[in-house]
């Protein structure tokens, strides 16, 4: 055992005065029953509710009691837009009372636990705005306010100073709150030193659509603004005097929705400032590190939100860490316990304290199997994994055609009618001929085949009408389980009980996830959907012309998975279609259903990331 003591100054190389090290990690010696509890009120430097005073943003603090005698911590923080929802009233000088195990597991340790309330919700001033830079800017102003780079005060008026913060802050959440830590981390905000985003969005016009295509997410409303409802929501709860001008933020709201609307699922500015993508080189300017988890069956903040980014950060080499696995839109505590807590207290202890405890030198990919095992990996996607180009071929026996490495000879065409259909009818029995889908599939693999990484299409097309969508979906040819995992909604997800007492008991956040094994004779691993007129322009459509040949590219949702010796990869083109209790939420287009669409061959690939590359298919 080792006391560390150091001088009180905030810096990255030095540990906080009075921390006990044991086997390497940070040991509970601080009480938490004499903790220190405070709320602060950060000035975010804006006005979003228009009334003439920068909104002020709520922040709960507890931190060890030792704080008050010079020691200086490291800052955990949960940023949330739902905490008005989740904790009834609380008074504006006292805190609500700190939802989830991270404060009494870690404030034990010699950490401080921050709770923000995002702007416009529960006691925080100003409009929420559903992922705009107004959110990013609520947030960044706390990280700022633990750095001396923003003023706080208390309710009293008296001027709030984090004198015992190290400046060392680490976020972490999950679904909205796990996606202000991505918006914040992208802004490159000195003293972020590393963000944990679980089941996390990375682009909001990516979450309400697809390439073009809106989602049919909440409504088979037409007129439905997700964006509205979400801001609408979230701002219930507000307990403040003063805190809310309910016409300001109505007005702000409803034009949320209206620019929503305007935007017609193209890619519109009111969707540009809602993307973290562009800013993730700003990650690496003040060498933030990121730990990813996402489940790759979560049909809710669907799987391309972690490879978008995962990507980004990947091609600059920052420091990262990811795990996959099986589940959908759940919190790790319900499937991996206490190999989350741990991995959690060594991640926080090396980048908050800088105790070199090894595990950046661990494989950088856990992924789970659907048969529930785990398997570590030096990367993800996998380092041997190639792309391969596949050419649809016509039928040659049957109804199915082919994919080979071979392009068609000649100029051969196969056309289907758009309609709408379940996914299951989509895709079941490759060799049956169906007036609403073009099968494809490879010869049997002589051994199996993993995928790791995200499959695009190539495909050149015509259609009869002024607008066609486009679907795709790369299917497991062969009988085998299907694991069906439950997930859950967002609000289900950030609002269930998660003590440390529901973490003992396996209820709440650590309730296992349902689990359903069934023998089937197919498995649809990845699929996507991309409206044909924003293919040339994602930020703007035009009709098509009937008849004219387009060359459309779009990517499915990425892939991990191992085929099986034996099975077929299929992939199968079509256009609109129903949901079903395994990917639910297609997206649609319900002006090009009946319409007749044409994919010419010679010119059509699907391009697969194979680990072991075209050797690995054996054809």
């Amino acid at each position: 055992m080792a006391i560390v003591s150091a001088p009180a100054v905030a810096s990255a190389e030095v540990e906080a005065p009075g921390i006990v090290l044991e086997n390497g990690v940070t040991q509970p010696v601080f009480s938490y029953d004499e903790a220190i509890q405070e709320v602060v009120y950060v000035e975010a430097p804006m006005d979003s509710d228009a009334d003439g005073r920068r909104d002020l943003i709520a922040v709960d603090v507890v931190r060890p009691a030792e704080t008050e005698a010079g020691m200086r911590v490291p800052i955990i923080m949960e940023a949330s837009p739902y905490f008005g929802r989740d904790a009834g009233d609380p008074l504006p000088d006292q805190t609500r009372g700190f939802p989830g195990w991270w404060d009494e597991y870690f404030v034990p340790r010699g950490y401080a636990v921050v709770q923000v309330e995002m702007q416009g919700t529960s006691r925080s001033f100003g409009c929420p705005t559903t992922g705009g830079p107004e959110d990013t800017i609520s947030i960044k102003a706390v990280v700022d306010w633990l750095n001396g780079r923003a003023p706080g005060f208390h309710h009293d008026g008296s001027v709030a100073v984090a004198d015992w913060s190290t400046g060392n802050v680490g976020m972490q959440g999950v679904s909205y709150v796990g996606t202000l830590p991505n918006a914040v981390a992208t802004q490159g905000v000195p003293g972020l030193r590393t963000v944990v985003p679980i089941s996390a969005i990375s682009s909001w016009y990516r979450y309400v659509n697809d390439q073009g295509v809106a989602w049919s997410t909440w409504s088979e409303n037409v007129d439905f603004r997700y964006t509205e409802y979400l801001a609408d929501y979230v701002s219930v709860g507000r307990t403040l005097p003063g805190s809310v001008s309910a016409p300001a933020c109505e007005s702000v709201i409803t034009g949320i929705g209206d620019a929503e609307e305007a935007s017609a699922s193209d890619f519109t500015p009111f969707w540009q400032e809602r993307s973290y993508l562009p800013d993730a080189n700003k990650i690496k300017t003040v060498g933030t590190s990121v730990f990813m988890v996402h489940g790759l069956t979560d049909f809710n903040v669907k799987t391309m939100h972690f490879a978008d980014l995962w990507r980004e950060i990947e091609k600059r080499n920052m420091p990262r860490k990811i795990w996959l696995h099986r589940g959908a839109h759940v919190n790790p505590t319900s499937f991996r316990l206490p190999e989350w807590q741990a991995v959690m207290h060594r991640w926080m202890d090396y980048w908050l304290y800088d105790i070199p405890n090894g595990v950046m030198d661990e494989p950088m990919a856990d992924i789970q199997r659907p048969d529930g095992s785990w398997e570590t990996h030096s990367t993800w996607p996998d380092a041997d994994a190639k792309d391969v180009d596949l050419s649809f071929g016509p039928t040659t026996d049957g109804a199915a055609g082919t994919l080979s490495s071979q392009a068609p000879g000649g100029n051969p065409t196969q056309s289907f009618v758009d309609q709408r259909e379940s996914q299951a009818i989509k895709v079941g029995n490759a060799e049956q001929a169906k007036p609403g889908r073009l099968a494809y599939v490879t010869p049997p693999l002589a051994s199996d085949v993993r995928l790791s990484g995200t499959p695009e299409l190539a495909v050149r097309m015509s259609t009869t009408a002024e607008t066609a969508l486009l679907s795709a979906m790369l299917v497991d040819y062969g009988a085998g389980p299907t694991v069906t995992v439950a997930g859950k909604e967002p609000l289900e997800v950030v609002q269930e009980s998660c003590e440390p007492a529901d973490l003992a008991s396996g209820t709440g956040c650590a309730e296992p996830m349902e689990t359903n094994v069934e023998i089937t004779p197919e498995r649809v691993l990845a699929w996507g959907h991309i409206d044909v007129k924003n293919s040339p322009d994602l930020r703007r459509s035009q009709p098509l012309t009937p008849g004219k040949q387009y060359n459309v590219k779009w990517k499915t949702l990425p892939s991990e998975h191992v085929i099986p010796a034996g099975h077929r990869i299929g992939l199968v083109i079509t256009g609109n279609y129903d949901a079903n209790p395994s990917s639910n939420r297609p997206a649609r287009d319900t002006a090009a259903i009946g319409s007749e669409i044409t994919v010419y061959l010679n010119g059509s690939t699907v391009t697969l990331p194979v680990v072991g590359g075209r050797d690995a298919l054996g054809f």
